[in-house]
């Protein structure tokens, strides 16, 4: 059993109710709601798995108006419709034996204009959030700051109508609350804004209008929290005496505890950073008695019951836990049992452990995550030294490996070593020593490094695994066998074997070059698709008979007219298949062709391609898919004119037969096979590709080999905006927003928002063969262009 019984020990609140213990669940986002705000039963099963031993657990933050989510997939209650959801969270928690206590919050300024459909946020004043991108928001006027107030009346009664035993007013993270009292977001000449006081006046309003709806709607039981940010690094910004002095003020209008929203429970000040004291301590010095009388809870790092011990040694009342909630939905349970835990997850045990699909993809839930599909996977002990390739250089990599574990992964040798290439080689071996795995996200920025990485670690694995089984005394395994292989790993590849499996198939993937992707790594663009959800959340209205006229207009009528009514009937089934697997598609623009927005890319305004191609290695991992990588397929197999096999070449040339009931050919195109492009079209003879350099059609000729045909070879176009001496491909996305192509006289010489061949002809066109493509900083920043 535990040493630590005062954190399991009953505590009582100012308002004389009492906790069954000092240990909350920290309130945090987890994307599930769907797209209007409403309750998923995800969510409701998310917090049920997480409810009973621990005291009490505060539900993420909830935005009380419709301009104020902010982050995609938040939770609303905006609107009495809300209240049912959320009822269903209040009583799974409840029936469990925790108290419920709902956080609610307004984004201000932080607010996305994407997540609300297009619109300006709102805020204090009209200064926007000193960050990249940032919208400037606009300013609330005097009757709306008082109509704001109103609406944190509002979401309290809702709250309460839904069955929570408390509310917490999210004043921190430098949401709508903050914003207000801070003198870098509130610059107000009225009522509102100036003095320290009138910046109070609206962080006070808010508590006080819950004090109201809590007498009116609750009993004397309900709590009231308050969660604060001590300090804000902006010039000017609110400093540690400035929120001493709020404190005070909220603790003598009455509330019943006060959360320290920090990473770590001891943190010391981030502005005066030659002051090594935590703020817990300053905090308990300076308070008043007052102050005093209200409990303080404190948050950031808490995996272990010494962790939150720690906590109440230096002055808090109550400690909240977060990621090893998610990581241990029992984890008062497991602390209270004398269980010393580590801060990781089990990759194959989502479902298990009730944790949505969305939050399974967080930064700092993807950090705690191992791949515990190689718990069986047994190796040779010793340092292996492979020799790899990325685009531009030959690496040399020392992997050493214990028995059941990547013990280390060291650069032995590389022609180049920038602050760039070793600060993302020290990046991409963290990733692939806290997972245990080389199936890891690649560095944004350094993909090719980071695969030829993974590829040294995948071959010292095989080869530690091979001489174990010789040491061993292991014959050689019969030849495997597999429902289906998939031959290519880009999107439709990949794509394949996902559907695949989850419909009970056994799968192999089969790649022929080093690293996962294909051609669709390289996409920057997006994917199109008429009357999506994505589309009506923004309000955009759109058709699948426009997208079926344009695309074959675009075509100039050539298309199969099945074929392209099938691909625009389940274009939207296309983004919702990849939404279900965690992609998210919800950024929209307009691309060449188009009329309407309807082109889908990441929300950050990062490539299509490695979104993309990440989101579905996520999912090819997660259901311990085999793949073979530098393995190419040599011939397909047939028995009595039924595919039975493959024979296929390793990087090692070995020569392996693999049986297969299904074969899916996804090898993409040939323009990287100059040859076989001038066969078709003579006219490109000398333009360069920005291709893969395995887009050398491949497959065609592997099909063909067995009585396949080819039709509309010579249908292939050029991308209008490449760089003829790097192949530097700029996205079309950057005309979609807003860029100008002009001549070399600086002139406009066409409509940008053509068709890609007519765009291309009329460059080609031009007497000196090229055109500039113009941008300001707006275009540049939102789709993220590099300088």
């Amino acid at each position: 059993m535990t040493s630590h019984p005062r954190i399991l020990r009953p505590f009582t609140l100012p308002n004389g109710t009492e906790l069954k213990n000092r240990l909350l669940m920290a309130p945090m986002t987890t994307c599930t709601g769907y797209f209007d705000g409403t309750v998923t039963s995800e969510l409701v099963e998310y917090y049920r798995a997480r409810a009973g031993s621990i005291g009490t657990i505060i539900v993420e933050c909830c935005f009380i108006d419709d301009y104020g989510l902010a982050f995609p997939g938040a939770i609303g209650i905006d609107n009495d419709e809300k209240v049912a959801g959320l009822a269903k969270i209040a009583a799974a928690i409840k029936a469990e034996g925790s108290k419920a206590i709902l956080q609610i919050y307004h984004g201000g300024r932080m607010v996305d204009p994407q997540l609300i459909g297009g619109r300006q946020p709102v805020a204090p004043s009209a200064i926007a959030a000193p960050r990249d991108g940032a919208a400037t928001p606009r300013a609330l006027s005097g009757a709306e700051v008082e109509g704001m107030i109103a609406k944190f009346g509002e979401g309290v009664r809702r709250a309460i109508q839904a069955g929570f035993d408390g509310v917490e007013i999210h004043g921190a993270n430098t949401y709508l609350i903050q914003q207000f009292y801070s003198p870098n977001s509130n610059q107000r000449d009225d009522e509102w804004g100036g003095s320290r006081d009138n910046r109070a006046k609206f962080p006070l309003a808010v508590l006080d209008i819950t004090h109201k709806m809590a007498r009116q709607y609750a009993d004397d039981a309900f709590i009231i929290g308050y969660r604060f940010s001590p300090e804000e690094m902006e010039v000017p910004g609110i400093r540690f005496a400035d929120t001493m002095y709020l404190l005070e003020k909220l603790a003598a209008r009455g509330v019943d505890y006060l959360h320290f929203s920090v990473g770590a429970t001891l943190r010391p000040s981030i502005v005066d950073i030659t002051d090594p004291t935590p703020l817990i301590e300053k905090y308990c010095a300076m308070r008043s008695e007052t102050l005093a009388q209200v409990p303080v809870m404190g948050v950031g790092g808490v995996v272990n019951a010494a962790d939150a011990e720690q906590g109440l040694d230096h002055g808090y009342d109550l400690m909240a836990v977060g990621r090893a909630c998610i990581a241990y939905p029992d984890w008062t349970a497991r602390i209270a049992a004398g269980e010393e835990l580590e801060l990781f997850i089990d990759s194959t045990q989502r479902e298990a452990l009730n944790i949505p699909e969305p939050l399974w993809r967080f930064s700092l839930v993807e950090a705690m995550i191992r791949d515990m599909s190689m718990g069986d996977a047994k190796f040779k002990p010793g340092m292996f030294v492979e020799t790899v390739q990325d685009d531009a250089n030959e690496l040399v990599i020392n992997v050493s490996l214990e028995n059941d574990r990547i013990a280390d992964i060291a650069l032995a040798a590389s022609p180049v070593q920038t602050v760039e290439f070793t600060t993302s080689f020290e990046e991409i071996r963290e990733r692939i020593l806290s997972a245990n795995t080389p199936h890891v996200d690649a560095i944004s920025g350094a993909t090719s490094q980071s695969e030829a990485v993974k590829k040294a670690v995948s071959k010292a694995m095989l080869k530690s695994s091979k001489a174990l089984a010789a040491e061993e005394g292991a014959g050689d395994a019969a030849p495997k066998s597999y429902d289906v292989v998939v031959v290519g790993s880009g999107g439709a590849g990949l794509a394949a074997a996902i559907q695949a499996h989850d419909e009970g198939a056994s799968v192999l993937i089969v790649e022929k070059m080093p690293t996962i992707g294909g051609n669709t790594i390289k996409a920057s663009a997006g994917m199109n698709a008429a009357e999506t959800r994505f589309q009506r959340v923004k309000g955009i209205e759109d058709s699948k008979e426009l997208f079926y006229q344009e695309t074959l207009k675009g075509g100039k009528n050539k298309n199969d007219p099945q074929l392209l009514r099938r691909f625009v009937e389940n274009a939207p089934e296309a983004i919702e298949w990849l939404a279900r697997r965690g992609i998210m598609l919800n950024d929209i623009t307009t691309t060449g062709g188009m009329s309407i927005d309807r082109t889908h890319r990441p929300r950050d305004g990062s490539a299509v391609g490695g979104y993309l191609i990440s989101g579905l290695v996520r999912n090819i991992t997660k259901r311990g898919i085999d793949v073979l990588l530098d393995t190419s397929v040599e011939e397909i197999l047939m028995t009595d004119d039924e595919v039975s096999g493959v024979r296929l070449l390793t990087d090692e040339n070995e020569s392996v037969v693999v049986q297969t009931k299904s074969i899916v050919v996804a090898t993409g195109g040939f323009s990287a096979n100059s040859a076989m492009v001038v066969k078709y079209r003579p006219d490109l003879a000398g333009f360069v590709t920005t291709n893969h350099k395995g887009a050398t059609g491949g497959g065609i000729a592997l099909l063909e080999r067995i009585g396949a045909g080819t039709v509309d070879m010579g249908e292939i176009q050029i991308h209008p905006t490449v760089e003829q001496q790097t192949s530097y491909l700029i996205s079309e996305s950057i005309r979609g927003g807003g860029a100008i192509l002009v001549n070399p006289q600086g002139n406009r010489f066409f409509n940008e928002m053509e068709t890609r061949d007519k765009v291309s002809a009329a460059i080609i066109a031009l007497p000196e063969h090229f055109a500039y493509i113009v941008f300001d900083e707006h275009v540049r920043a939102k789709k993220q262009s590099r300088r």
